[in-house]
């Protein structure tokens, strides 16, 4: 033990010397979330729309005023020719213009029914569809309240739950702090060793008193110390900076936590056992773990609209189960039960990575 404290004492040292490596540890988390946190965004605010109001009568005034009220939308023009329209979305000023038909209220009151055109910019089909469903639902509200459901064959109600307003950071948070763990903790501990390597200290390690499973425990300490504090600096800025909240148990979460930090930790051990040099290194753990982390562990795509294929090949990385498991903590509020089998995933992928990085230490002094 007196030799482990001695070695996991040296690394830190090391790391706090390292002016380059602390700022990457503990300042780009910090900024990451910062700019993620706020940068992906997919909710619909200040969206810029047009009218072309070809009757001007009271109901499409009040319906127009419904809509600017709201706060999504915002409005950059009212038109009368259709030719501008076309001009309005190639210079991009707006994203949606209403075309209200005329004699639109008399229609509506003499006929029970009249038009409303709704034209998109559909260059991003994701963005078109929310302007649509967030101005349909405002027109459907402002019937309602004009007392005139009568026209409408079914009501539904809608509620929402563990998101009510439907914020996109309470989807995101949990996806960054997964992120954020992988980038940092497997990034960083797997150049470690490959720097031993490259700077011609390997052998003395090697060779000395340590035991295989110490040396890698050494490696691992000072980065766990870190990837703590850095998950801490996360979860705060989660709830007082973007108001996620944590239903479940602190003390669950804490541990879940805590597990997949070190299962990074021992992946990043296994890459740097297995790189011969810090570039290899860093490769392997930027585009093998961060690109799928962002596209294949359910944090931006869901993985149920994936082919049966590429989720058997999700099914291979570790931030999968880990944001299934802290979305059900956090927003959900659920127990230990409901996630067991994704806590024992993440655990058996971590004694694998450990066992592994232990024995090529132990070929490597044979």
């Amino acid at each position: 033990m007196k030799q482990f404290l001695g070695f996991f004492r040296k690394e830190l040292i090391h790391i706090i010397r390292d002016v380059r490596s602390l700022l990457i540890l503990l300042l780009i988390p910090f900024l990451m979330m910062l700019i993620f946190g706020y940068a992906i965004n997919m909710d619909l605010k200040n969206a810029g729309i047009a009218v072309m109001d070809l009757s001007g009568d009271d109901m499409t005034h009040e319906i127009t005023d419904k809509l600017l009220s709201s706060g999504y939308f915002e409005l950059q023009d009212v038109i009368t020719d259709p030719g501008r329209a076309e001009e309005l979305f190639k210079a991009g000023k707006v994203k949606e213009i209403l075309v209200f038909e005329q004699d639109f209220a008399r229609k509506f009151h003499s006929e029970g029914i009249a038009k409303v055109q709704i034209l998109t910019d559909a260059s991003d089909p994701n963005n078109a569809n929310m302007l649509v469903n967030y101005t349909n639902g405002i027109i459907a509200n402002y019937l309602l309240q004009q007392q005139v459901s009568q026209f409408l064959p079914l009501q539904v109600q809608s509620s929402f739950r563990y998101n009510e307003n439907l914020e996109s950071v309470y989807m995101f948070v949990p996806g960054l702090i997964a992120l954020l763990v992988m980038l940092i903790s497997t990034m960083m501990t797997s150049i470690s060793i490959t720097r031993e390597k490259e700077s011609g200290t390997m052998e003395a390690i090697l060779v000395s008193p340590l035991k295989p499973w110490q040396i890698v425990l050494g490696k691992v300490a000072p980065y766990a110390f870190i990837a703590l504090s850095n998950l801490a600096v996360i979860l705060l800025m989660g709830t007082f900076v973007f108001g996620v909240p944590y239903r479940g148990s602190i003390a669950l979460l804490l541990g879940l936590c805590v597990l997949f930090i070190l299962m990074a930790l021992s992946l990043g051990i296994l890459i740097s056992t297995i790189s011969s040099n810090q570039l290899m290194a860093m490769m392997i753990s930027m585009v093998g773990l961060l690109l799928p982390t962002i596209l294949l562990s359910g944090y931006i795509f869901p993985i149920d609209n994936m082919p049966v294929w590429l989720q058997t090949i999700s099914s291979a990385f570790p931030a999968r189960y880990f944001i299934t498991a802290l979305k059900a903590v956090m927003l959900k509020g659920l127990r230990f039960m409901y996630i067991w089998k994704e806590i024992l995933v993440i655990f058996g992928m971590m004694m694998f990575f450990l066992i592994v990085s232990i024995k090529k230490f132990k070929i490597r002094l044979d």
